[in-house]
């Protein structure tokens, strides 16, 4: 962090500083927000590059900018590159019909459109996703431009002058009719609204309010001005190929930037959000300028650096001929070698109340470090052994160290400016086994808040330091083992000590020893933190644990992670704890882990991209810690690293969501006008971008595509959607995207589009399809319904034919013989005499002759059709009451309705003996006043009801029928048979109704000649049959 940068006065890379004034200028020019901290050292910043190896198209680069949409654009030799953090995209477009084969400059204005000047006399604009050749006439050969006072494009127009580009067209602002015939390399406008132009080899010029230029000569180091750079109160800073200098509103001044940078060739410059002024150079590489000197950083591939930019997130981009790098801020950052600090390998590390950082080096002694400024103490032969444990206070430390005891320094009188102990302070004292100390080998070192100290030794047991005198304590007391690796005490004064064999407890004098049994993942402690609330948190060999007095516990469901041996643990001051195992430095939530709910919400990894040089922990007593202003410091393998909690929660930008391309099957659609895919596809493809170039590889997305999710997809890394088999319709995709640090950004980017339906999804084949379909089934019915009804009419054929040779053969055989014994027996009845007791016999014996022959005749007329005349059914029923005769005084009539139509010969000998067995019923049975028939011939069906009013018949009756009689089951029988439904309705002293309905497709014969669609139009009519009978009981419905 900036307050623990290092700077030392005798590190190789620092550069004699700038001189006070230009200092004080410079901080007055900073901007509060900061972006890329200015008091690291270089190599603290995280440094990236992009050359071929990872898809940068090569050559030179001439330009950066960035747009709205969070793209950087890069110009190079090989034309316009788009860079979204992860991929680069060379843009193939004809800009306009011109093939541009480089790009020399890039501008971003204030509207967010993108100037692109290229080798071609013309200028371009991006505007809109596509680009447009500009309406420069009379204007052609702009050789360098920037952005105005208003930000808007300002360029110089070659041997014509200084234009702008406003209200869609280009204005000049000055003329260089009087300057001297040398090219514009540069063009700014400074604050207080002048045009200044730097040329190839005439200087500087400034132009008045009146238009007129002024050549500023006096303190330029160079004629040739190849960079202006504008900044506040009218400041300007010149870039030339032998330095730059400052102009301060009156005089140019050369900045002092001491060494082999002196007289270097500045190519390219930037200010950024910090007040560090960025440099590109032909052969030093890239300056760093500010309050502290001047730093200067090698490209990883020489060359020299010939363009300079800073982003919307505050990294710092450069370029030279042989790719691009960045350089950026990180959430930690890490003293080790690199920065002249011997902080490598298994150090533990302490702050004390003065912020000074206390650590020692792998190959022994104690080092400070504070404000750029650090050394070795050498007091109590410190510098001669190898440091296991460091602890204290502000003016007091506790060192355990591995061969010489217990050391105790304090500070006498303060410290210098610097924070640099005074010449021979601090005075030191130790302790160790001829003093009481349990052993000299001392591993851990605790200071309680009443001022005891304890130390715990490889295998010696703990000692306790009170008032000056040293007591131990080991198995024999209670104590779990004598390797003592972690001591903590938790908020009510109890005292715990972590051993290899489990954790043990001092209160009262009174030990207790825990171990897996009660709750710990492992016996082996490696180290203790006493929290916030009252717990404390135990690093085991197998995991973390939490718990206190009552025992221990460790959620089952929770990642690997934390399964890992823990090797130091703090508390920052929003509830999160900092975590280094043996391969990964993370951070967990506090709450998470007491409520076994850890998810990736709670539990944030971090390794190099984030500063940190290594995520191997080292296993020392407080190898993690937090100081007094609640930075978490962290010792790994790769150096000492620090982080601000306060500063983690939304440190970066809010990614902006971009869709960029569709495929259909591999084949790239076009996304600028109204996308339409054709149908038939199997396979859509969404490409989409988080235009976050920090840490691109964290960015997570959310999508959602309308018309098929219900809901947003869960976060994922991946850049690609795929949807397969989507039917036509419209559709729109959309996507979300979070930043780094996991923060959501509400706008979301969508792209509409249509898949076309093929001929067979269209509305027209649809309907077309049911149409067939439906006519098809029509058709089919049809048929079939015809193909039954002629089955059925050659059976009543059948039957009938068979019927009339019955009744032939019963008139010519049987009837014939009965009339012929009937006539013998009445000439034999003549000859007796009227007195012959014989005679009346054989009378009787005539009347039942009669009588048989009667019922003869009848049968015979049963098996006939009942009327020769088709359309005299309704006179066949008024006949049946007159051969009942007498037996029914109940009046009787028979209403027709509708036309009177032929029915098929054997359907209507079934109809009338339904009929007549109905009527025969009602006229014997019901004790009806008023019998009543009605004929109904319908298109739809044949129907007839009998009707009376008598009083009814018996529901069981109706229901089961009649014990030895079979009238009803018979006329249910006969109206099966031909397809029709005979329906039965009875209620006491209201009389009784029998009705029966055949389909008239069954019933009537067809006409000659009917139209065929009135007879498909028939099919669609009818209603489903209804089968049972329905018994009323009291009155009728």
């Amino acid at each position: 962090m900036r307050t623990l940068s290092i700077s030392r006065d005798r590190t190789p890379l620092r550069l004699p500083a700038l001189p006070l004034i230009a200092v004080l200028l410079m901080l007055g020019l900073a901007d509060v927000a900061e972006a890329i901290d200015p008091h690291r050292a270089m190599s603290q910043y995280i440094r990236d590059r992009w050359g071929s190896e990872r898809g940068f198209p090569g050559g030179p680069v001439y330009a950066f900018a960035q747009t709205n949409d969070g793209y950087l654009w890069i110009g190079a030799e090989s034309g316009l590159v788009r860079f979204d953090g992860i991929h680069f995209q060379v843009v193939s477009e004809n800009f306009g019909g011109v093939s541009v084969p480089s790009v020399h400059g890039l501008l971003s204005d204030r509207e967010g459109n993108l100037w692109v000047r290229t080798s071609t006399p013309w200028m371009f604009v991006y505007r809109d996703g596509s680009f447009h050749k500009s309406t420069s006439a009379p204007y052609a050969n702009f050789a360098t431009m920037c952005r105005s006072n208003e930000g808007n494009l300002l360029a110089s127009a070659a041997e014509q002058g200084i234009v702008t580009y406003r209200n869609g067209k280009f204005e000049m602002l000055a003329n260089y009719k009087a300057m001297p015939r040398s090219p514009a390399y540069s063009v700014a406008q400074t604050s207080e609204g002048q045009f200044w132009v730097g040329t190839r080899d005439a200087g500087l010029f400034r132009f008045s309010s009146a238009g007129q230029p002024q050549s500023i000569s006096r303190g330029l180091p160079d004629p040739k001005v190849n960079t202006l750079l504008p900044g506040k109160n009218g400041e300007l800073w010149v870039g030339t190929d032998r330095g730059v200098a400052r102009w301060n509103g009156s005089e140019l001044t050369p900045v002092e930037t001491g060494g082999s940078a002196r007289r270097m060739q500045a190519l390219a410059m930037i200010r950024d959000r910090d007040a560090n002024l960025w440099v590109g150079t032909d052969s030093r590489g890239l300056l760093r300028i500010n309050k502290s000197g001047t730093t200067s950083l090698n490209p990883l591939v020489p060359g020299a650096v010939t363009a300079v930019f800073e982003d919307r997130e505050g990294s710092i981009w450069f370029g030279n001929s042989n790719g691009i790098e960045r350089l950026r801020d990180s959430p930690f950052v890490t003293y080790s070698p690199s920065e002249n600090l011997p902080t490598g390998g298994n150090s533990p590390v302490f702050v004390d109340g003065q912020n000074r950082m206390w650590f020692s080096p792998a190959s022994g002694g104690l080092w400070w470090s504070k404000d750029g400024d650090s050394g070795r103490v050498t007091e109590g032969d410190l510098d001669r052994d190898l440091i296991y444990s460091i602890t204290g206070t502000k003016d007091e430390l506790w060192i355990g160290r591995q061969r010489g005891g217990l050391t105790s320094l304090q500070s006498q009188k303060g410290q210098s400016q610097k924070g640099r102990p005074q010449k021979g302070m601090p005075s030191a004292r130790t302790y160790n086994q001829k003093d009481g100390l349990a052993q000299n080998s001392v591993y851990s070192v605790f200071r309680t808040r009443t001022g005891e100290v304890w130390a715990g030794t490889l295998s010696g047991g703990v000692s306790r330091l009170s008032h000056g005198k040293l007591s131990t304590y080991t198995t024999a007391n209670g104590l779990s083992s004598n390797t003592v690796s972690a001591i903590a005490e938790t908020a009510e004064g109890t005292i715990w000590f972590g051993t290899s064999a489990g954790l043990s407890t001092i209160s009262k004098d009174l030990w207790r020893s825990y171990t897996t049994a009660d709750g710990l993942p492992s016996a082996s402690i490696n180290c203790l933190l006493a929290g916030s609330g009252g717990e404390l948190w135990v690093g085991t060999a197998a995991g973390l644990a939490v718990g206190g007095s009552g025992g221990f516990k460790s959620p089952n469901a929770v990642p690997a992670i934390l399964r890992e041996p823990i090797l130091g643990i703090a508390e920052d001051q929003h509830g999160w704890l900092w975590v280094a195992t043996a391969n990964h430095v993370f951070r967990l939530q506090r709450n998470a882990f007491l409520n076994g709910s850890v998810n990736s919400e709670s539990l944030h990894e971090y390794g190099v991209a984030d500063g940190l040089r290594s995520v191997e922990g080292v296993k020392r007593h407080r190898s993690v810690v937090a100081d007094s202003l609640g930075r978490i410091w962290i010792a790994t393998s790769g150096g000492i690293s620090v982080v601000d909690p306060a500063r983690l929660a939304n440190s970066s930008a809010p990614a902006i969501a971009r869709v960029q391309s569709i495929t259909a099957d591999g084949r790239p659609i076009d996304v600028r006008d109204l996308v339409r895919i054709p149908g038939g596809g199997q396979r859509i493809t969404f490409g989409y971008a988080g235009l976050s170039l920090s840490i691109p590889e964290r960015v997570r997305f959310r999508y959602s595509l309308a018309g098929f999710d219900q809901q947003w997809s869960e976060p994922v890394s991946t850049r690609e959607a795929v949807y397969t088999n989507l039917g036509p319709g419209k559709y729109r995709f959309r996507v979300i995207s979070s930043n780094p640090d996991g923060v959501w950004n509400s706008g979301e980017s969508s792209i509409a589009f249509e898949i076309e339906p093929l001929f067979w999804q269209t509305w027209w084949f649809c309907i077309a399809v049911l149409l067939s379909t439906g006519i098809a089934i029509a058709a089919i019915y049809r048929f079939r319904l015809h193909q039954l009804t002629h089955q059925l009419n050659v059976r009543f054929d059948e039957r009938l034919a068979e019927r009339t040779r019955i009744a032939q053969e019963l008139h010519d055989t049987l009837l014939q013989g009965f009339l012929s014994a009937s006539m013998q027996l009445y000439v034999a009845t003549d000859k007796l005499a009227d007195d012959s007791p014989a005679k009346p016999p054989l009378g009787r014996v005539q009347q039942l002759m009669a009588q048989v022959i009667e019922e003869g005749r009848n049968a015979v007329r049963g098996l006939r059709s009942p009327d020769n005349s088709a359309l005299d059914l309704g006179q066949a029923f008024l006949r049946v009451k007159e051969e009942l005769g007498t037996e029914t005084q109940a009046t009787f009539q028979v209403i027709v309705q509708g036309q009177p139509r032929p029915l098929h010969p054997m359907l209507r000998d079934e109809v009338y003996r339904i009929g007549r067995e109905a009527l025969v019923n009602a006229f014997r049975h019901s004790n009806a006043k008023d019998i009543e028939m009605e004929l109904e011939y319908a298109g739809r069906q044949f129907r007839f009801l009998v009707r009376d009013n008598g009083h009814g018949i018996d529901p069981e009756i109706l229901n089961r029928g009649r014990d030895g009689h079979w009238g009803l089951r018979g006329m249910r029988e006969r109206a099966e048979r031909i397809g029709g439904q005979l329906h039965v309705w009875s209620s006491f002293a209201a009389g009784t109704e029998v009705q029966l309905s055949v389909p008239g497709n069954l019933a009537f014969p067809p006409r000659p000649g009917s139209a065929p669609l009135v007879r498909f139009a028939r099919l669609f009519s009818r209603k489903a049959p209804v089968n049972g009978d329905r018994v009323v009981k009291g009155n009728q419905e």
